[in-house]
C-alpha cells in the first residue's frame, strides 16, 4: 500500500472503507463526514496557491493514516452495532417472554399428564434466559448512551463485555428454545399440526435469523 502522503482523497477513503466493519449507515456517515472535511482542506490549500495534487496530498497527510483513524472509528461502529443488536433483542425477547406459552395453551395435550421434570426445567430455562437477554439489552442501551458522550477508554472494554454477555445469552436462548420445541414434538405428536405451535416456530425462526445477523455484525465490529 502506498504511503499516506501518496494517496489522494478518494483512494484514502476507499482504504478506510475496506478496513471498517460495522453498521452500513453509520459507516457511510463517518466516510461522508471525512470526505467533506478532506475536500474542505483541499480547497483551503488550493486557495493558498498549491497545485491540486499537492493540496490533496497535504490534506490526506494531515487527516491521518488508516492506522491512526481506525481504532476510534471502529469503536464508534462497535457501539452502533451493539445499539442495533440490543434493539432487536428487546423486540424479539419481549415477544418470546410474553407469548411463549401461548403456542400450546388450549391444545389437546395441555390437560393431559404433566411432562417430565427435565422438560419443565428446560421450559423454565428458556423463559429465564430470554428474560435475562431483555435485561442485558436494556443495560446495553444505557451503556451506548453513555459511551456516545464519553471518551473514556474503559467504556470500550465494557461495551465488549456487555455485547459478549448479550450474544452469549442469545446463543443459549436459541439453543434451549430449539431443544424445547424438538422435545415437545417428541412428547406430543399433535404438536406438529397444532397451528399456534406452527406459527410460533415460524416466527421464532425468523426472529432468530434477524438476531443472528445483528449478532454477527457486532462480532465483526469488535474483532
Amino acid at each position: 500500500m502506498p504511503r499516506c502522503h501518496e494517496v489522494l482523497v478518494e483512494d484514502h477513503l476507499r482504504d478506510l472503507a475496506g478496513l471498517l466493519r460495522g453498521p452500513a449507515r453509520v459507516k457511510a456517515d463517518l466516510l461522508t463526514e471525512a470526505r467533506h472535511g478532506l475536500l474542505d482542506a483541499v480547497e483551503a490549500y488550493r486557495a493558498e496557491g498549491l497545485p491540486p495534487a499537492e493540496a490533496e496530498r497535504r490534506a490526506v497527510t494531515e487527516f491521518g493514516s488508516p492506522a491512526q483513524l481506525l481504532p476510534a472509528w471502529q469503536a464508534e461502529l462497535a457501539v452502533a452495532a451493539l445499539r442495533g443488536l440490543s434493539l432487536r433483542v428487546l423486540a424479539v425477547a419481549s415477544v418470546i417472554v410474553v407469548a411463549g406459552d401461548l403456542t400450546w395453551r388450549g391444545s389437546s395435550w395441555s390437560d393431559g399428564p404433566r411432562p417430565p421434570a427435565g422438560y419443565r426445567l428446560l421450559s423454565a430455562s428458556v423463559h429465564w434466559l430470554w428474560l435475562a437477554a431483555l435485561v442485558i439489552a436494556a443495560a446495553a442501551l444505557l451503556l451506548v448512551r453513555v459511551a456516545a458522550r464519553s471518551t473514556n477508554p474503559g467504556l470500550a472494554v465494557l461495551v465488549r463485555l456487555v455485547g459478549a454477555g448479550l450474544t452469549g445469552s442469545l446463543a443459549l436462548g436459541v439453543l434451549t428454545g430449539a431443544g424445547l420445541f424438538a422435545w415437545s414434538i417428541g412428547l406430543w405428536d399433535a404438536a406438529l399440526t397444532w397451528p399456534p405451535m406452527i406459527i410460533g416456530s415460524v416466527l421464532a425462526s425468523a426472529g432468530y435469523l434477524w438476531l443472528g445477523r445483528a449478532a454477527r455484525g457486532w462480532v465483526l465490529a469488535v474483532r
